[in-house]
C-alpha cells in the first residue's frame, strides 16, 4: 500500500514517497486557463497548504513529479515561472513590530534564493522590489501564492493589536496591485474572507472560487476519491474493526463527510481521514488540532447555542465578506468549519442556504468543548450518563431523571454558575444533545416557543425548562408543565407524548414528567 501523507503538506515530499495522493490537478488547470487571481476559503486541515505547494511545484516545471496526473500531458512544461510563496504560519505576528521585522526577514529569504538584495527594512518596499527584480532578473512574470493569508487577523480578533495588523496586510496586498504587469499568476488561500476591511479591494478583484460550482471538490475528498484512492485502507479497517466493507463505509460517512459548499457535493474532511485510516478507530481527530477558545467564548457570551443546535437559513450576504471588529457567530461558525452548508435553494433568483454541523465528529467534539465552557465534566462519564438517561426518559423515570439531573448540576464549579434563566436553558440542551438526544431548541409554534422537543422511538417528548432564585422547585415545575399546556406545544404531535418539566433554583435542580397520548389531543 502507499504511505498516507500524515506528517507533510508538500507535495513534493509527498509525490517521492509515494504517498496516497488524490488527483486534484484537473481543478488547478481549470483555474490556471480560467483566470490569473484567485481566493479560496476552506477550514483549517483541509489540504489547502499542499494545493498550494502543487501549485508552486507546477509552475517550477518539476514534470517528473507530475507523472500519472491529469494535468501531465496538458502542460507545457518547457514554460517555467519564478515562485514567490508566502506561508503566514512561518511568520510571527504575535506583535505589529514583530510581524514587521519577521516579515522583511521572510521576504529576504526568498530574494537570496534568486540572488537579489533587498535594501529596504519596510515590508511594503520589500515585496515591491521582490516582485519587480524577479521579473526583471528572469524576464519572466512571477507567480505569487499566499496561503492562510488572513492568519494575523484571525489571531488578533478579540484584542488590541487588530486595526494596526489588518491595516498593514491591507497595505502589504497593496503592493500586488500596483505590481500587476510583473504578475503571471496570484492565488490566496484563508479561512475568512474579509472583503468589508478593503483587503481583497487591495487586490486586482481576485475571483473567490469558494462557492463556486466548478471547484466545491478542489479540497477534501469526495465518496469516489475516498473508495478509489484508498480501498486497500478500507479493507484493512474493516477487518480490523470487524466490519463489513459497506458498513465501515457507512460510520466513515457518519463521522466524517458532510461538508458541502454547494449543498449536493459531500465532502471528507482529508485530517480525519488519514488520521482514521492510520490509526483504524473513529474519534475526533480534526477538533483536537485546536478549536479557537475566542469562538466558544463569543457563543456562550452572546448566549447562542442555538446556532449549533438548530439548521440556520442565511442568505449569500453572509458569505460576502466579514468585519473582524464584529464578527457573526454563524459566519464564524461556518468560515471555521464548524457549520457547513446543508442545502441550497432559489427563491425569486436569489441564493438561500440552509446550514448545519457538518458530521458525527464536529457535532460530538463541539458540544463537549460548549458544555467544558458551561461546566466540568469527566468525559469518561459520558457514556454511562448517556445510557442512563436515555433509559430513564423511555421509562417515564421521574425520579432517576431528577438524580440524573443533580449529578450534572453538581459538576458545574460554583463560579461558573450565571444568575439568568439563558444559562441554565443552554447547559441543558448542550448536555441533553451531547447524551444523544436530537433535540431541537426553541421550536415555535402559534401561541408561543418550547424550549425542547426531541423524538425517541415510539414517542416525542417536549420540555420546558424554567430558572428562578426565589421560586421553590415545585412551583417552577409546576409552572412549566402548566406552560406546555397553555400553549399546546404538542399539538402538532401525535402518538405518546412525554412532558417534562426542568427547574433550577441556584444548585437545586428537580424534575416533573406528565404523558398523554393521542386520544388525549384530540378530546
Amino acid at each position: 500500500m502507499k504511505q498516507l501523507a500524515l506528517d507533510t503538506q508538500s507535495f513534493e515530499v509527498l509525490r517521492n514517497n509515494e504517498c496516497v495522493y488524490v488527483d486534484k490537478t484537473e481543478f488547478i488547470h481549470r483555474m490556471i486557463t480560467g483566470g490569473r487571481i484567485y481566493f479560496l476559503s476552506r477550514p483549517r486541515r483541509f489540504g489547502k497548504s499542499l494545493l498550494v505547494s502543487t501549485l508552486e511545484t507546477l509552475f517550477q516545471g518539476r514534470e517528473d513529479l507530475f507523472k500519472g496526473l491529469y494535468i501531465y500531458d496538458k502542460w507545457e512544461w518547457s514554460q517555467q515561472y519564478p515562485v514567490i510563496k508566502i506561508d503566514w504560519t512561518q511568520i510571527n505576528h504575535s506583535t505589529p513590530e514583530k510581524m514587521e521585522d519577521s516579515l522583511v526577514f521572510y521576504l529576504n529569504r526568498i530574494a537570496q534564493n534568486y540572488r537579489i538584495t533587498l535594501n529596504s527594512k519596510s515590508p511594503i518596499d520589500c515585496f515591491r522590489d521582490l516582485i519587480g527584480s524577479i521579473h526583471t532578473q528572469s524576464d519572466k512574470q512571477v507567480v505569487v501564492l499566499i496561503d492562510e493569508y488572513d492568519k494575523p487577523i484571525t489571531s488578533h480578533l478579540s484584542d488590541s493589536h487588530l486595526e494596526t495588523i489588518q491595516t498593514a496586510v491591507h497595505d502589504f496586498y497593496q503592493v500586488m496591485k500596483g505590481s500587476d504587469e510583473h504578475l503571471k499568476f496570484v492565488f490566496l488561500t484563508g479561512v475568512s474572507k474579509f472583503s468589508g476591511l478593503s483587503i481583497f479591494s487591495a487586490l486586482n478583484n481576485p475571483r473567490d472560487i469558494t462557492l463556486h460550482e466548478q471547484y466545491v471538490s478542489i479540497c477534501g475528498y469526495t465518496q469516489e476519491e475516498l473508495e478509489s484512492n484508498f480501498s486497500e485502507y478500507i479493507d484493512k479497517a474493516a477487518e480490523r474493526l470487524k466490519m463489513t466493507r459497506e458498513y465501515l463505509l457507512e460510520k466513515i460517512r457518519y463521522w466524517y463527510n458532510g461538508y458541502t459548499w454547494d449543498g449536493e457535493t459531500a465532502i471528507y474532511n482529508p485530517f480525519s481521514i488519514l488520521n482514521f485510516f492510520d490509526k483504524r478507530r473513529f474519534a475526533n481527530y480534526w477538533f483536537r488540532t485546536g478549536t479557537p477558545t475566542f469562538l466558544i467564548d463569543i457563543i456562550q457570551r452572546r448566549n447562542r447555542t442555538g446556532v449549533v443546535l438548530n439548521p440556520i437559513v442565511v442568505n449569500d450576504k453572509i458569505f460576502d465578506g466579514y468585519d473582524p471588529a464584529n464578527i457573526g457567530e454563524v459566519s464564524l461558525l461556518f468560515q471555521t468549519g464548524y457549520l457547513t452548508i446543508k442545502q441550497m435553494e432559489l427563491i425569486e433568483g436569489r441564493s438561500q442556504y440552509t446550514l448545519g454541523i457538518p458530521n458525527s465528529e464536529v457535532n460530538e467534539a463541539l458540544l463537549t468543548c460548549l458544555l467544558q465552557a458551561y461546566g466540568k465534566y469527566p468525559d469518561e462519564q459520558f457514556d454511562e450518563i448517556r445510557r442512563t438517561m436515555q433509559q430513564q426518559i423511555t421509562d417515564c423515570d421521574e425520579s432517576g431523571f431528577a438524580r440524573s439531573l443533580e449529578i450534572m448540576i453538581a459538576s458545574v464549579p460554583y463560579d461558573l454558575h450565571i444568575p439568568h434563566e439563558h444559562y441554565y436553558h443552554s447547559l441543558m440542551l448542550i448536555w441533553m444533545r451531547l447524551l444523544g438526544f436530537n433535540i431541537r431548541a426553541e421550536e415555535h409554534n402559534n401561541l408561543g416557543r418550547s424550549d425542547a422537543i426531541w423524538e425517541q422511538p415510539g414517542f416525542t417528548v417536549v420540555a420546558e425548562i424554567k430558572y428562578h432564585t426565589e421560586k421553590t422547585i415545585d412551583a417552577l415545575l409546576d409552572e412549566a408543565i402548566m406552560q406546555i399546556h397553555d400553549r399546546r406545544y404538542y399539538n402538532k404531535y401525535s402518538g405518546k407524548i412525554l412532558l417534562p418539566g426542568i427547574a433550577f433554583s441556584g444548585k437545586q435542580t428537580g424534575c416533573k414528567m406528565e404523558i398523554i397520548e393521542e386520544n388525549y389531543l384530540r378530546q
